[in-house]
């Protein structure tokens, strides 16, 4: 009983309570984006853009600007850069992303490099930590949640469209180049916020992983999109709870779970079921 004490008492903490709504904002957001992502085989996106938030971050700490000010412009512009190579330079998604991701690695780790004295801070924004995370980081995951909450209920059924069927949402006259647009923004958006908690590194596999999970269910897009938020948030509490209790980084704890997670619903889904 003891353990369970501890883990409820976790969130006594101003830290904790902090670290769980940022997580659930993150949760919410990156289910709502990460559903039509996938689909669209467009998710690793979220994975080129985390690099870009890296290289950003360093430039932060390297002029001594906040580095969340810094990444969320520079983040947004290259998801609009990447997504305008990928339809006008003729290149594949995964090739503008690739060309993306790398330079700003190269970026970033020469960036590492030469202000060797901000190594530790960097370290924080590279793999999340529940204790830099501060009460402006707090409003800014809510009030950008809500948006782009809103913004997917809006534009649902086009998106809904486009995601399912680019070809005949462009016959059907939906304005696709707008909605990739406001995807691409959303996702540079979703990856910002993310970075305090989850950190560069890990934060696109909150947008891959709780769709993957949901998509073995397979009952329709919207409970797709359901399941994916309920997993994303239950994954985020326990993760926090577990890397309080055992002094894990919290964002490598969530992930974990998150693996953890597919594999059980991916096993369950393709060897238990069918038995059955």
């Amino acid at each position: 009983m003891e353990w369970i004490e501890l883990l409820f008492s976790a969130f006594r903490y101003t830290f904790m309570v902090r670290a769980l709504i940022v997580g659930i904002a993150i949760a919410l957001s990156s289910s709502f984006i990460g559903s039509f992502l996938v689909l669209k085989k467009f998710s690793m996106i979220g994975h080129g853009l985390s690099h870009v938030a890296f290289a950003a971050v360093a430039i932060g700490l390297v002029t001594n600007t906040a580095p969340l000010i810094i990444a969320m412009p520079i983040v947004v512009l290259v998801a609009i850069f990447i997504l305008k190579l990928n339809e006008n330079a003729q290149l594949h998604g995964d090739a503008a992303i690739g060309l993306t991701a790398t330079f700003a690695m190269a970026l970033g780790t020469t960036l590492a490099s030469v202000g060797g004295g901000f190594k530790v801070d960097l370290y924080s924004y590279l793999f999340g930590s529940i204790l830099t995370i501060q009460q402006i980081d707090v409003w800014l995951s809510i009030v950008f949640s809500i948006i782009i909450s809103l913004v997917v209920m809006l534009y649902y059924h086009d998106l809904f469209a486009m995601t399912y069927d680019e070809s005949f949402a462009i016959v059907s006259k939906i304005k696709t180049k707008r909605l990739n647009t406001i995807l691409a923004i959303l996702t540079g958006i979703t990856i910002v916020i993310g970075i305090r908690a989850i950190g560069t590194i890990l934060i696109s596999s909150f947008i891959v992983f709780p769709t993957v999970i949901a998509m073995q269910f397979s009952k329709g897009f919207k409970v797709t999109i359901l399941i994916a938020a309920t997993s994303s948030i239950v994954t985020v509490i326990l993760g926090l709870m577990v890397s309080y209790v055992f002094d894990f980084p919290s964002g490598s704890t969530i992930v974990l779970l998150n693996g953890l997670l597919f594999i059980v619903v991916y096993v369950f889904n393709r060897i238990l079921r069918p038995a059955h």
